[in-house]
């Protein structure tokens, strides 16, 4: 049966879900205490040994080196530009670059746009607007119109951070109503999971709680890349079917657009510079700084703020507002933030270069407030005052009085709630829909086609020999299955070391010993030394193979290599540290699961070279995803034992709520390959599966 689920609150008693709670949110607060029990074994706390953790840097010092390659990257780009052709052509070079990062948008569709009522106000009048940005897909936004003024009028779209309460949020109506009581129309909408437009309302009383917010971008955007979507261009297609109904209002004067937002709404104004160039000036607030400072600084960010491929291409923050080039860009920033001023204070020097040799050099601008993250005053006034020399509709930058309205008063629809709406649609129907046409085109692949699939969804590197060893010192009392092990800390790729133990009944101290053709090695879910206590399927395979060698082993960023980063004991976590480089992985184009797959080839091309040329491959859990790749490309594995390993990447696509971590699913896997057909390929090797976990990493029976 099913194992019983926490009760949840209601959704308007849930916490402002932004971008600072999530930074601070506990594991059990995150996904469930079912999410994370028994991950780790199920010892009692009278006996629980501290799992084995010798290598808690590896991870990070591993993806800094990375990112700091993929910076230099750009910036010897950058720093070759010596003309204003030369800088055009980056301009150009950059906005290519950018439309291959976020993909085809789709074609553009009516807008359907209908005005639900209004809030006349002293100076302006507020409405409330539903436009489609896909069919069926509403859009909640207010237009600040102003009262008094001679048409057309510049505009300006606003971008909301990640706030419960979207549009409503007091310091997106205060800037709001400070540009329209200075002559702009401004246009502010909801972003997916905030304020009206909740994707996942019903979960409170279903099986996954799924956080407003950060916690609804997060679970979407990690579904969305096992069928090639990046939640990042969904989110910046609403914004330019936003600036697309903006400009079908004839109060405003398409000469004079611009774009602001804070947060996740700095995020969604840098990406939008990017991958529209209509705008004629923007402003974001407390987002632009650059990548390695977030990688360097552990800083976590959503899935629509990492954009798929953009490390491998050399782009950094800089270069999507680079992509608006010479229009007027000012970079907002504050002191005390944890997007590092100092990275905003590098990406301005860049932009102020280019801008230099395009001949505008005082197009582009910073300031730096003096308060922790957010939309505050000074930061608002900055932008007013930007804006204001740009469009000459007013002058100065001090924001007028402000009278803030209540959430209700400016929602759009009855209840508060486009699921509320007929006809309506989620964004993981989508999600589902694009899963079951990939499922429908998807031809069987034979064994060299398969491998071929593998290589490329996952961008393995080539495999290299000899591969070089550490023999770590010997630790006693772990109360394993046999009396003693070896730690041998393989060298997979520079920096990185796969972590293997190999049990003995007597001491060893030194290399394997050779002259045994055939050994088990066995992947724990996410620790061995954890799974060596207590995990069944260990004395399983000892009882069947006796005498036969056996070794573990921890791929990196499981077990020995545990990540301490992003924070205390936020491993687990969904905005934790296995989330931290997973998303990396695919702005490097190294999606994290593809390098634990390339740690299992390693190791086992090491073993080979140990003597073993018959290898028993077993795993269990998150591990016997990376473990079935390895299985299929590897032949000196002739044996597979899978334990509660995923019955199929379709299944999770095509379910809402699930369990497994962006660090266990294969970007785009769904338009080449699904597990069961490397399932099918393994049964030459003996393939036997036991207890298949469904989308929520239960048996099968009950997912």
């Amino acid at each position: 049966m099913p194992r019983p689920r926490p009760a949840l609150a209601p959704a308007l008693e849930l916490p402002a879900w932004s971008r600072r709670n999530v930074l601070q949110w506990s594991v059990g607060a995150t996904l469930g205490a079912p999410w994370s029990q028994g991950l780790l074994g199920q010892e009692t706390p009278a006996t629980t040994l501290a799992p084995l953790n010798r290598f808690p840097r590896m991870v990070q010092e591993f993806f800094v080196e990375q990112v700091r390659a993929a910076e230099q990257l750009g910036l010897k780009r950058k720093t070759a530009l010596r003309s204003q052709a030369d800088a055009e052509a980056y301009v150009r070079e950059v906005r290519e670059l950018i439309q291959k990062s976020f993909g085809p948008f789709p074609e553009k569709t009516p807008l359907k746009p209908r005005i639900t009522g209004a809030l006349e106000r002293d100076g302006y009048r507020v409405e409330k607007v539903i436009f489609e940005s896909r069919p069926d897909f509403p859009v909640t936004a207010n237009l600040y119109v102003p009262k008094g003024r001679k048409f057309p009028l510049p505009g300006v779209v606003g971008s909301c951070g990640h706030s419960l309460n979207g549009k409503a949020e007091k310091a997106y109506q205060s800037f709001c109503q400070g540009l329209v009581r200075q002559g702009y129309l401004v246009l502010i909408f909801d972003p997916i999971g905030q304020g009206e437009r909740l994707q996942y309302e019903h979960s409170h009383d279903g099986e996954v709680p799924v956080r407003p917010g950060v916690g609804e971008h997060i679970h979407a955007g990690n579904q969305q890349f096992l069928v090639d979507e990046f939640f990042g261009s969904w989110r910046a297609w609403d914004g330019i079917r936003a600036l697309d109904y903006l400009l079908t209002r004839e109060e405003v004067d398409p000469r004079h657009i611009g774009i602001t937002g804070n947060s996740g709404g700095g995020t969604m104004t840098t990406w939008l510079a990017g991958v529209d160039q209509r705008w004629t000036m923007a402003a974001p607030s407390c987002f632009v700084t650059t990548f390695r400072r977030n990688m360097e600084n552990e800083l976590p960010a959503d899935t629509e703020q990492c954009p798929p491929r953009c490390l491998a291409y050399g782009l950094d923050h800089d270069d999507f507002l680079a992509a608006l080039a010479p229009k007027p860009v000012i970079v907002l920033a504050q002191e005390q933030d944890f997007f590092d001023a100092r990275g905003a204070e590098e990406a301005y020097g860049r932009l102020k270069r280019l801008y230099a040799l395009l001949g505008k050099p005082d197009n582009v601008q910073l300031f730096v407030g003096p308060r922790p993250h957010g939309y505050a005053i000074e930061n608002r006034e900055a932008m007013y005052g930007f804006f204001n020399r740009s469009t000459g509709i007013a002058e100065g930058g001090t924001e007028p009085e402000l009278t803030l309205e209540k959430d209700e008063d400016l929602q759009c629809t009855p209840t508060g709630k486009v699921a509320d709406l007929k006809p309506q649609r989620t964004l993981f129907s989508f999600t589902q829909e694009k899963a079951r046409d990939l499922a429908a085109k998807r031809v069987s692949l034979e064994s060299g086609d398969l491998k071929a699939a593998i290589q490329d969804v996952l961008k393995l590197p080539a495999q290299h020999d000899p591969l070089d060893y550490r023999i770590l010192r010997t630790i006693g009392g772990r109360r394993y299955p046999r009396k003693f092990f070896t730690t041998y800390a393989v060298e997979t790729e520079p920096g990185v070391h796969a972590i293997v133990y190999r049990l003995t009944d007597e001491t060893h101290i030194s290399r394997p010993t050779r002259g045994v053709d055939h050994c088990v090695l066995y992947l724990g879910h996410q620790s061995s030394d954890a799974d060596l206590r207590n995990e069944p399927l260990i004395k399983e395979l000892m009882t069947a193979e006796p005498g036969v060698p056996f070794y573990t082993c921890d791929v990196r960023g499981l077990g020995e290599s545990t990540p301490d980063a992003c924070g205390a004991n936020s491993f687990l976590s969904q905005y934790g540290s296995d989330y931290f480089y997973s998303a990396h992985g695919i702005m490097l184009d190294r999606p994290y699961l593809g390098q634990r797959t390339h740690d299992v080839q390693s190791v086992l091309r090491w073993l080979v070279q140990q003597g073993h040329t018959r290898i028993h491959l077993a795993a269990r859990g998150w591990s016997a995803i990376p473990a079935t790749f390895a299985a299929v490309l590897v032949d000196s594995v002739t044996q597979v034992t899978l334990k509660n390993s995923l019955k199929s990447y379709q299944q999770l696509a095509e379910t809402e709520f699930y369990r497994w971590p962006l660090a266990t699913l294969a970007p785009g896997v769904l338009a080449k390959f699904d597990l069961p057909d490397c399932y099918l390929a393994l049964q030459a090797k003996q393939l036997r599966q036991v207890d298949p976990w469904g989308p929520l990493m239960e048996p099968d029976g009950n997912a």
